[in-house]
């Protein structure tokens, strides 16, 4: 028995994306997002999510591909990454898709030769093209380094990384 691929799949534009599914906590609609000052242009923001503040990476604009027109398929996947919870906002998510082993071909050298290495591989469904992605390679360090910082959860004690404006807002919506 050949061994299977499970990824959540998801749409940026026209093209199809997927990503294992252990990485994906949740899939959420898009809540209202606040744009926080002197961040990468691909942080769309941050949200709220039950207490929680989880900032929100725009992979549209990540990926140069423009940025995600906010619709009502338009969603965000919770993901962890290193330990770090943030929101991939995707225009739509679509299924869970089981990929059998033999149906998936390394990323492209035109790819994997310019530095692109979150592109994992290309899966192929029927007629469809799916692009896999390792989420945790979507920021490098450097990107990390410009939005991260530790700081102590109150409510539970763990660890979870946010930036200094991050903290800022994380104030105010105490304050309410």
């Amino acid at each position: 028995m050949s061994k299977s691929l499970q990824t959540v799949g998801f749409k940026i534009g026209k093209e199809l994306f997927g990503v294992d599914i252990s990485s994906v906590k949740e899939i959420v609609r898009v809540p209202e997002i606040v744009r926080v000052p002197d961040t990468p242009e691909f942080i769309e923001g941050v949200i709220n999510l039950r207490g929680r503040i989880v900032s929100i990476i725009d992979l549209k604009k990540k990926f140069r591909l423009g940025k995600v027109d906010r619709t009502k398929t338009s969603r965000i996947l919770v993901a962890e990454m290193d330990g770090r919870v943030v929101g991939l906002l995707v225009d739509a998510a679509s299924e869970v898709l089981r990929l059998p082993a033999d149906s998936i071909e390394p990323a492209p050298d035109m790819v994997s030769g310019i530095g692109i290495n979150y592109i994992t591989g290309v899966g192929k469904i029927g007629e469809r093209i799916i692009i896999l992605l390792d989420i945790r390679k979507v920021l490098n360090n450097g990107e990390w380094r410009q939005i991260a910082v530790k700081d102590k959860e109150q409510n539970n004690g763990q660890d979870k990384k946010i930036s200094k404006p991050w903290a800022m807002i994380q104030e105010i919506i105490k304050a309410y």
